[in-house]
């Protein structure tokens, strides 16, 4: 399951949010977006976890938990929408 997870500390790195649903299950891959021109975090990422049950879990467990003075907000991913 594709993981969404918004309003990350802006020196968090990708290993340390990999670690953080690691605590859940399996992590695929953990990805932290950044701004191509400055090179500096956007804030929200994505995190791929291999069983659903877990994915599930996590999120239930993490949406709203303070870490770094900032309340993540964690739920399914959505498909992007095309710009019309």
């Amino acid at each position: 399951m594709n993981i969404y997870v918004g309003s990350l500390h802006f020196k968090m790195n990708e290993a340390e949010l990999k670690e953080l649903f690691e605590e859940y299950g399996e992590v695929g891959s953990a990805k932290i977006i950044f701004d191509k021109y400055s090179g500096k975090s956007k804030g929200f990422g994505f995190v791929t976890m291999t069983n659903d049950d877990d994915a599930q879990r996590a999120i239930a467990e993490l949406n709203g938990k303070d870490v770094d003075g900032r309340q993540m907000v964690v739920n399914q991913a959505r498909p992007r929408e095309e710009n019309r």
